[in-house]
């Protein structure tokens, strides 16, 4: 997954070879590198709790390049977020049935933050039409097994929409049949 930035540059007749360089690396910009960049920015601007987020993100990115041995993909990068994100998330339940507001209030900004690096949530159509897809491909014994269809589309879709919205809607549609 890439990440578009628009900018407008004013350039003399004979552009600078070093900006267009820098230019198109800009554009180019892979997930981890924008975390990265981010956590830089967030350095510079003193942004304390943006930083904090942003390292404990970086750590769990460099364990999980550490576990592969290579250089993570976006759908490596995207996995992980979510992972962190459902962990906060979990937290987050367990700070609100405690009545610790100020560690809820903190998990919920942290939330913030890392799902700006979620890529775009699936419609609820291009959801349905692609789990019917992967149903009608898969065999009739297990197309009615929830398991067996759950890990299929999840495989196909990568990363592109949460298993939480996958799962309800595979049993919505498997209940119709």
């Amino acid at each position: 997954m890439l990440y578009t930035l628009t900018v407008a540059i004013f350039y003399p007749a004979e552009p600078d070879p070093a900006l267009l360089g820098l230019l198109l690396t800009i554009i180019s910009m892979k997930l981890y590198e924008k975390i990265t960049a981010d956590m830089k920015a967030a350095m510079k601007g003193r942004d304390v709790q943006t930083l904090s987020i942003l390292r404990m993100l970086l750590a769990s990115l460099k364990n999980k390049m550490i576990e592969t041995r290579k250089e993570l993909e976006d759908a490596e990068v995207v996995a992980t977020v979510r992972s962190d994100i459902k962990k906060i998330e979990d937290a987050l339940e367990s700070f609100v049935a405690g009545e610790r507001e100020d560690l809820a209030d903190k998990a919920r900004s942290e939330l913030v933050i890392l799902k700006t690096y979620l890529p775009p949530e699936m419609s609820e159509e291009d959801l349905e039409k692609a789990i019917k897809k992967v149903i009608d491909q898969l065999e009739d014994g297990s197309a009615s097994d929830i398991g067996k269809a759950m890990g299929k589309v999840m495989q196909e879709l990568k990363g592109q929409v949460d298993g939480a919205r996958v799962k309800a809607m595979l049993a919505r549609i498997l209940g119709e049949k």
